[in-house]
């Protein structure tokens, strides 16, 4: 009883409740731990903060997402239920070991049976209940469900394999298949995780399985090899793809119902060295399609953006690397568009997600339908507004610029690191430079950072280094930006914690940090004249344009991310 004991002598329980609570302790059979987290007498992380200093054990943080399926796989689930214990990582032959009663005998014995089974070693840390709960989640949501999987498999591999090698329609397995089943678990765990993309990645000996979660790739599961053409045929076959074909890329796509929601899936397989390579996108058109607020477009670059919409022709770009969310802002931008009395075709690559009331074009270069024959076609579409997937060859940014010029709005993507650099690499593809400021509306430049989550994000007075980094950048603010600002003293910002809500990350989502630059007559006469980068940057910052990294300070200020993640998408490396 040195925990009740501890609070005592902490002032944290007067006599009579901690005579009161031994009692219940007597009666219950429960823990100490049990019995004062029940009483809400103090929190969890004080309790074994407390707990950590009289057992002289470490107490370890747990993410439960990061822990490796292999790592878990060491202990059994049932003995990790019975004995609070699960391993939490691997260095060379020792595993970390984390327990909630380190000083149980009973566990203590079963752990040091497990090692001289196992011919391991080990290091023991102290977790939480929370972390053990989370642990436990992933053998339940997972690990379990695929070894299940991966059990049957082997019991009746043969006849499995012989079914997808035969033909497609031989190849539809009975629900209950394990491919299937696996398959499924894969793209049940990727929902559930909101992983925006699954990779399936065979090597030497492992067929790796990675989720990318808020635009970071975490490793979730190692499988046999002797499964990869089995998971991959399943996924050929759910996404129309040759199942035959391995030595060439395929693109293909597919829907699914699940958790209760329809999601489509776009596919692209990748030959490589140990085999097929399978990558999913995840659609999910409930989180796909937003709107500019919830993209994190706001204030005057909002306003710069609503303004060149409005304009009965143009030329609207995003640019950005790939993954950068450029479609996403494309596709926000034609929400915005999409009247009864405006006629928008769109060409593609692919199509992403599906718009009511918008007419969508996939490309099919195999049959020499590209952008620019796409674009050819659509003008006589009598179209109001185009979409251009990317701007990819002279063709393309030829064919776009006129139709921008002859009274049509033309939305596109680019290849740019910065809204600066859209202007050089239009005339790199041919654009003569006296036709840009007559045809282009505005630049979006585009990054995606992670959002701090709202329940666990702390408040932090920045160390030296951090505080002048914030500062010297505030320096470099456009005049009318700084007088907007209200810097605290002592500067507060925010660091990530994490707590069971967002999974221990210390991050809920994602958002964009733009750059937006507009035309105008100085900018103008400028291209006309000398339009190289560092020129066109100094008038634009004249005239009130914010940098990327500008941008991720106000947002780091307002409490919405981390200066760590804006270095991250900001920063060359």
């Amino acid at each position: 009883m040195k925990l009740l004991q501890e609070l005592f002598g902490n002032g944290l329980l007067n006599e009579k409740n901690r005579n009161e609570l031994q009692k219940e302790l007597e009666k219950t059979g429960k823990t100490e731990e049990e019995i004062i987290l029940e009483k809400k007498i103090v929190s969890e992380e004080y309790l074994f903060e407390l707990k950590s200093k009289i057992s002289n054990v470490s107490l370890k943080k747990v993410k439960a997402e990061e822990v490796p399926s292999d790592v878990l796989r060491l202990i059994p689930e049932e003995a990790a239920i019975n004995y609070k214990m699960v391993p939490l990582a691997k260095r060379g032959n020792i595993f970390e070991i984390g327990m909630v009663y380190p000083e149980n005998v009973t566990a203590q014995s079963a752990l040091r049976f497990l090692s001289r089974q196992e011919n391991f070693t080990y290091e023991i840390f102290l977790i939480t209940f929370t972390d053990l709960n989370n642990l436990l989640k992933q053998y339940r949501t997972f690990t379990s469900e695929t070894k299940k999987a991966l059990d049957e498999l082997q019991q009746g591999k043969k006849e499995i394999l012989g079914a997808l090698e035969i033909n497609q329609s031989h190849a539809i397995m009975a629900e209950e298949a394990p491919i299937i089943k696996m398959v499924l678990v894969i793209l049940k765990h990727a929902i559930e995780g909101n992983a925006s993309d699954i990779h399936i990645e065979p090597g030497r000996d492992k067929l790796r399985v990675r989720f990318r979660q808020n635009g970071v790739l975490y490793s979730s599961l190692l499988l046999p090899l002797s499964v990869q053409f089995a998971i991959a045929a399943r996924v050929k076959i759910i996404a129309s793809l040759k199942i035959d074909e391995n030595r060439i890329p395929q693109d293909g796509r597919f829907s699914a119902k699940i958790g209760g929601k329809d999601v489509d899936f776009r596919v692209a397989t990748f030959p490589t060295l140990y085999g097929e390579k399978v990558e999913i996108r995840v659609l999910d058109p409930s989180k796909g399609l937003k709107s500019f607020e919830e993209l994190g477009l706001k204030g005057k670059n909002f306003d710069i953006v609503k303004e060149a919409i409005k304009k009965p022709y143009g030329l609207i770009l995003s640019t950005g690397p790939t993954g950068s969310g450029k479609t996403t802002t494309l596709y926000a931008l034609l929400q915005i568009l999409n009247k009864n009395d405006v006629n928008i075709v769109t060409i593609e690559d692919p199509i992403e997600y599906s718009i009511d009331g918008i007419n969508q074009s996939q490309i099919k270069p195999e049959i020499g339908y590209n952008f620019a024959q796409g674009l050819r076609q659509i003008l006589r579409q009598d179209p109001n507004i185009i979409m251009v997937g990317e701007i990819r060859d002279e063709e393309t940014a030829s064919l776009a610029t006129q139709a921008a010029l002859t009274g049509h709005v033309v939305l596109s993507s680019l290849h740019t690191n910065t809204s600066i650099g859209v202007i050089p690499r239009l005339i790199d593809m041919g654009v003569r430079p006296f036709l840009i400021p007559s045809t282009l509306r505005v630049a979006i430049a585009q990054r995606l950072i992670r959002i701090l989550c709202s329940h666990c994000k702390k408040k932090v007075i920045p160390n030296e280094k951090m505080k002048n980094y914030v500062l010297s950048r505030i320096k470099s603010f456009p005049a009318q930006v700084k007088k907007e600002i209200n810097v605290s003293k002592p500067l507060y910002i925010y660091e990530a914690k994490g707590c069971e809500l967002c999974g221990f990350i210390g991050y809920s989502d994602r958002m964009g940090l733009f750059e937006v630059l507009s035309m105008t007559d100085e900018l103008a006469e400028l291209i006309l004249k000398n339009p190289v980068e560092s020129s066109i940057l100094k008038i634009a910052q004249k005239q009130g344009m914010l940098t990327m990294e500008q941008e991720g300070i106000l947002k780091v200020l307002n409490g919405e991310t981390t200066i760590q993640e804006v270095r991250r998408v900001t920063e060359e490396k």
